[in-house]
């Protein structure tokens, strides 16, 4: 049993040095994930902005497809206004009409497209 108990000092000696090397290890680990960390964090800063030009670009985008709805809405319903008034002789009251449903088609489809924009980012 004694030379159990003097293998089990040389076992403490090598657990020793093994945890020795490993705390060695980690603690170059350590130190090198946090270089890297500061790597990426310095190389992330522009990233960001090209995030933000994107959401910029994103948002121009909507923008200009909401507004082009709008105004396509009053100038068909202006040209048809126009066009019945052309064929009935009915100057100006058919404008007048058509260019109110047109406007009002044209609110209808901003709405329509920036309420489903909405239900797709509270959805994801």
């Amino acid at each position: 049993m004694t030379q159990g108990t003097g293998h089990g000092e040389d076992g403490n000696r090598d657990r020793s040095s093994e945890e020795a090397a490993l705390s060695e290890r980690l603690g170059s680990l350590d130190q090198r994930l946090s270089e890297f960390r500061d790597r990426r964090t310095r190389t992330e800063q522009p990233a960001g902005d090209d995030g933000d030009r994107a959401a910029r670009a994103s948002a121009m985008a909507l923008g200009f497809r909401l507004s082009s709805e709008l105004i396509a809405g009053v100038a068909v319903g202006a040209g048809m206004g126009w066009g019945f008034d052309h064929l009935l002789s009915t100057s100006p009251f058919g404008f007048i009409v058509f260019l109110l449903l047109g406007f009002a088609a044209g609110v209808v489809n901003v709405v329509r497209t920036a309420g489903a924009g909405q239900n797709k980012r509270g959805g994801s």
